[in-house]
């Protein structure tokens, strides 16, 4: 059953014109380089963020950002989540489209753990995205593929890519092993991706004492950053 918010948009949706369906911000509104101050206050659940991890201390928005520990590269990282009063209007509206679009925190369409990383000055100097397990709305298996779009998204071309060393047991998913790092630099910041897809050491798809078949037994994730070169 929607709640009383849910309700409110559908009767708001339901009496307005087509272009004037409510929007919400995401990562890609915010200004590279603001103040953590001049951050707009639309977003939800802000923490100190744990290197792309789950969050820690609570805070009150962006400009709290001292509070948490600077990192190796003295940035305070600050996680924080999409509203998703929309999506609940999306989907009492019944709006596939729009459900798609507002479900979540995502990024390029799958959902991350997302957060920004500030300097002691309160600049905005960077970003960070992990791909979240937590959240259902993307097939696990499909987790690792979120790099292609990045490197679609900032340009096929003047990627330094290595392969990353194979840990003990760790064997292809299927057909498929990948574990690499790509890096770019994109007017004046460093753009990273990390993607990670195989079987750990004890991981396969059958049991080998019942033969039951295990469908969820891989590693499949993807890390993103971009951040400022000239704090690296």
């Amino acid at each position: 059953m929607l709640g009383a918010a849910a309700t409110a948009f559908a009767m708001l949706a339901a009496a307005a014109p087509a272009q004037e369906r409510p929007t919400r911000l995401d990562l890609w509104d915010i200004e590279y380089g603001a103040q953590a101050s001049e951050i707009p206050d639309n977003f939800v659940n802000y923490a100190c963020g744990t290197d792309g991890g789950p969050p820690s201390l609570p805070l009150d928005h962006f400009s709290g950002y001292a509070q948490c520990a600077a990192d190796a590269n003295g940035l305070h990282e600050v996680y924080f989540e999409y509203d998703d009063e929309l999506e609940y209007w999306a989907r009492a509206m019944q709006l596939e489209i729009e459900t798609r679009i507002y479900r979540g925190t995502q990024l390029l369409d799958y959902p991350v753990v997302l957060s920004l990383l500030f300097d002691a000055s309160g600049k905005m100097r960077g970003w960070r995205a992990v791909t979240d397990p937590r959240q259902t709305f993307r097939e696990r298996e499909d987790f690792w593929t979120l790099g292609n779009f990045v490197r679609q998204k900032y340009g096929q071309d003047g990627w330094d890519c290595i392969d990353l060393p194979r840990a003990d047991g760790e064997t292809p998913a299927g057909s498929y092993f990948v574990k690499d790092r790509c890096e770019k630099t994109v007017d004046g910041a460093r753009v990273m991706y990390e993607r990670h897809y195989y079987q750990k050491k004890g991981q396969t798809f059958v049991d080998p004492n019942t033969g039951a078949i295990r469908t969820n037994y891989f590693e499949s994730r993807t890390r993103v950053e971009m951040i400022d070169e000239a704090v690296l």
